[in-house]
C-alpha cells in the first residue's frame, strides 16, 4: 500500500490527496505544492488548559465542591 501525499493550491487553497507515487496534481493552471504536515498534538500554554501540564497528570480535579479551603 502506497503512502498518501496531500497537496495544496497556492492560489485558491484547494487541497488534494493522492498516492505518493502519482504525479503532482494541478489546480488553477499550476502544479500544487506539498501541504505542510499538521503539527503534532502539543499541550496548550493557555490558562484554560493549564491543568493538562505534565506535572498534574494523575491528580484528581478539584472542582471546589469539597468544602476544604
Amino acid at each position: 500500500m502506497a503512502d498518501n501525499q496531500t497537496y495544496e493550491c497556492e492560489n485558491c487553497g484547494k487541497k488534494a490527496t493522492t498516492a505518493a507515487d502519482q504525479n503532482r496534481p494541478e489546480c488553477c493552471g499550476q502544479p500544487m505544492k506539498e501541504a505542510e504536515p499538521l503539527p503534532a498534538c502539543e499541550l496548550s500554554e493557555t490558562a484554560e488548559h493549564s491543568r493538562l501540564g505534565e506535572d498534574s497528570f494523575g491528580e484528581a480535579c478539584d472542582d471546589g465542591r469539597s468544602g476544604k479551603i
